[in-house]
């Protein structure tokens, strides 16, 4: 591994272990076993490394949970089952993985008076919807239609905003997938 890829490895276990706000660029040198000047020529700052790094770790953990779902999910089971089973499997993965997902809020928090943090976000929410559509609908990515990104992406990263947020003001008190099913049957169910 080179300097670039020795940094970013560096700068997820300084999020792990640090958390976004706390981690500094020494932290992320010491981590690395890298040099300062090494994250300005390879990242441009400190901050747009721990981004990467964050982004970069998100992809992992969709991989994770895609790797469970397609392990958990018999081939030709309905929408309703796959969604279960992936959302079964997003929920305790986010739980697993909850040092992430507080960085990634300390970092949408920044997002308020930070343009360049606000456009990474709103760049990745379309890949993001895509991803859960396609991990929940079992379709493949690039298959996933703007329809599918308006309608299932939007209530996907919606629930899965809800989920991280609950998950760090109720750590362990995940919602399996048969409870949301079951709401949403009781919802459509009443017209």
């Amino acid at each position: 591994m080179g300097h670039r890829e020795d940094l970013l490895e560096g700068a997820k276990r300084c999020l792990l272990e640090k958390g976004y706000g706390r981690t500094t660029a020494r932290d992320i040198v010491q981590a690395s076993g890298t040099n300062l000047a090494s994250i300005g020529y390879h990242y441009g700052s400190k901050d747009a490394l721990l981004r990467e790094a964050l982004f970069a770790w998100m992809g992992e953990w969709a991989d994770e949970v895609e790797a469970a779902v397609t392990r958990q999910v018999r081939p030709g089971s309905t929408r309703v089952e796959r969604f279960m089973a992936g959302w079964t499997a997003i929920a305790e993965l986010v739980g697993k993985h909850r040092r992430m997902w507080d960085a990634s809020i300390e970092l949408i928090l920044r997002s308020s008076d930070d343009n360049d943090v606000r456009a990474h976000f709103q760049a990745a929410l379309p890949e993001a919807r895509g991803g859960l559509v396609a991990i929940l609908n079992g379709v493949p990515e690039d298959e996933v239609t703007e329809e599918d990104l308006r309608t299932f992406g939007r209530l996907y990263y919606l629930l899965m905003s809800g989920l991280v947020l609950e998950g760090t003001l109720s750590p362990g008190d995940q919602v399996p997938g048969e409870a949301l099913v079951e709401a949403m049957r009781r919802i459509s169910d009443d017209t």
